[in-house]
């Protein structure tokens, strides 16, 4: 008998502040929301029936989104000179970038987004941004692409977020296996808060590519990066609504005319020992499949 998975895609208006407009992805397992009043950008993550988000999404910069860097160009963040800055989600204003293209094909969603200059507000017109998301069991798989179409090369300025993810602050444990470790041998995983932005220590390298941030109870969200190594993380802690966990897996590239970049992570729920378990599962699978 063949079993037919239903996923569940529902527009309506979160209850809460002002009329955003969300799209939701449920497949009975887990449940992926994305703002479209902030560029299609990721900010629900939970199990299918829990009324907890994992994600946060304080300002349009705390999302689970796509964010790239190049040359300073005389913007200013809050009285902090910045740089050329594409933000999937909008600027620190409030500004909200644009959704060019939104649609369904078959169990997934495709988002196109023009991002806005995190610090200027500006629409940016070379850049173009591409989500296909995709539920896949108890799996969100995220797959990114970037579009470069500017005629001025940047210089490799800074680490390059591939992608930002905020959780929300009560998932204040991060949890990875050190680069020091042997992947995929049950090794000793390294638990750690890590201190606030700019603190030593916050970008580390892991031997099996994913992290999770987690709770008292060891409960959190995982996120499985197969491209990359290296990681940066911080918690913010305040007597306000900023408090989130923030990691970026990073690479060091330079923004170039005709570029495109594409990568995939896979978002999971659970137990360390369940995250690590299904994350192996994918390694393992991704070095068995046949060469293209």
């Amino acid at each position: 008998m063949r079993t037919i998975l239903l996923v569940c895609l529902t527009l309506f208006q979160i209850p809460l502040g002002a009329a955003e407009h969300w799209i939701f992805l449920d497949n009975g397992q887990i449940r992926l929301g994305m703002n479209m009043d902030a560029g299609g950008c990721i900010g629900w993550f939970s199990q299918a029936h829990s009324p907890e988000n994992l994600l946060n999404t304080f300002d349009h910069g705390r999302y689970v989104q796509q964010s790239y860097y190049g040359d300073a160009d005389g913007s200013d963040w809050n009285g902090k000179p910045w740089c050329y800055n594409p933000v999937q989600g909008g600027s620190w204003q409030g500004q909200p970038a644009t959704v060019l293209e939104s649609k369904v094909e078959g169990n997934s969603l495709h988002v196109k987004t023009r991002p806005r200059q995190w610090a200027s507000g500006e629409e940016v017109e070379d850049l173009v941004m591409e989500q296909w998301l995709r539920l896949d069991g108890g799996l969100a798989r995220l797959n990114y692409r970037m579009t470069f179409t500017g005629k001025t090369p940047h210089l490799t300025r800074k680490h390059q977020e591939l992608p930002a993810v905020f959780v929300n602050p009560n998932r204040d444990t991060l949890v990875y296996c050190d680069a020091s470790q042997r992947a995929w041998t049950n090794a000793a995983l390294t638990r750690r808060q890590p201190g606030p932005p700019g603190t030593s220590g916050n970008l580390f390298e892991v031997s099996e590519r994913w992290a999770a941030w987690v709770d008292a109870k060891d409960q959190g969200i995982g996120i499985f990066f197969p491209h990359t190594n290296l990681v940066t993380s911080y918690r913010v802690r305040d007597t306000g609504r900023g408090n989130c966990s923030y990691l970026a897996p990073l690479q060091t590239w330079a923004l170039q005319p005709g570029m495109t970049f594409a990568y995939e992570i896979v978002l999971a729920v659970g137990t360390t020992q369940q995250i690590r378990a299904v994350f192996e599962k994918l390694n393992r699978e991704s070095q068995e499949a046949p060469a293209p």
